[in-house]
């Protein structure tokens, strides 16, 4: 199990140090979440903030765009140093034409669901995604309770990849701690978003590593 912190917890006051607890903490990735008030009821950052992070660490930067033209700001946060752009399914753009985008700026592509789609309707692309996204509580805000029914999408995805030998792994955000993290593990997924319980922690690190341990 691969952990990735969501920086939306983070004190941003002490930005820096924020990022360095993250590092030290030996994790993979960072999640980025990118929300613009209109397709999720919060607003978080944009592109040049996701720019200075970059200048402080060398992190997979897992960015979520939240948003609801995400081919309209693509460029700004892959120029701002993403490594992975995981969009919304939800949202009404050409799904083949983004994957191809994403993946002709060397980054990898991921869908994002939210609670109440079914993962079937994203079948056409599972072949073309590194990456699904099952979002376990309705996106925009943090400290949210884990919503079960993702468990029954997890295990979809990972018999589907399965049956069709396909690659892309499955993540999950929302609600995760270790209890709940070991649920998603062993429904199928790969990797975990967790945000306020290890930003509002004292014991970052050993949290990270018990829940990458599952």
């Amino acid at each position: 199990m691969k952990v990735a912190p969501s920086i939306l917890a983070a004190d941003f006051t002490r930005l820096a140090e924020e990022i360095n607890r993250v590092d030290e903490s030996g994790v993979s990735y960072l999640h980025v979440d990118i929300m613009d008030g209109h397709f999720v009821p919060n607003i978080s950052f944009g592109p040049d903030i996701v720019k200075q992070m970059r200048k402080l660490t060398n992190i997979f930067f897992d960015v979520h765009l939240m948003i609801t033209d995400p081919k309209k700001y693509l460029n700004a946060f892959i120029n701002a140093g993403s490594n992975s752009i995981t969009y919304h399914y939800e949202t009404n753009v050409n799904h083949y034409e983004m994957i191809d985008l994403i993946h002709n700026a060397n980054n990898k592509c991921g869908i994002s669901i939210k609670p109440n789609t079914n993962p079937e309707e994203i079948i056409p692309y599972l072949d073309k995604l590194d990456l699904v996204l099952v979002m376990s509580v309705e996106p925009g805000f943090g400290g949210q309770k884990f919503m079960t029914n993702a468990l029954d999408k997890i295990r979809f995805l990972d018999k589907y990849r399965k049956e069709n030998n396909l690659n892309y792994q499955i993540e999950v955000d929302g609600g995760i701690n270790f209890d709940t993290a070991k649920l998603v593990k062993e429904a199928g997924a790969d990797i975990v978003v967790a945000g306020t319980y290890l930003f509002r922690s004292n014991d970052f690190k050993e949290k990270a590593l018990e829940i990458e341990k599952l």
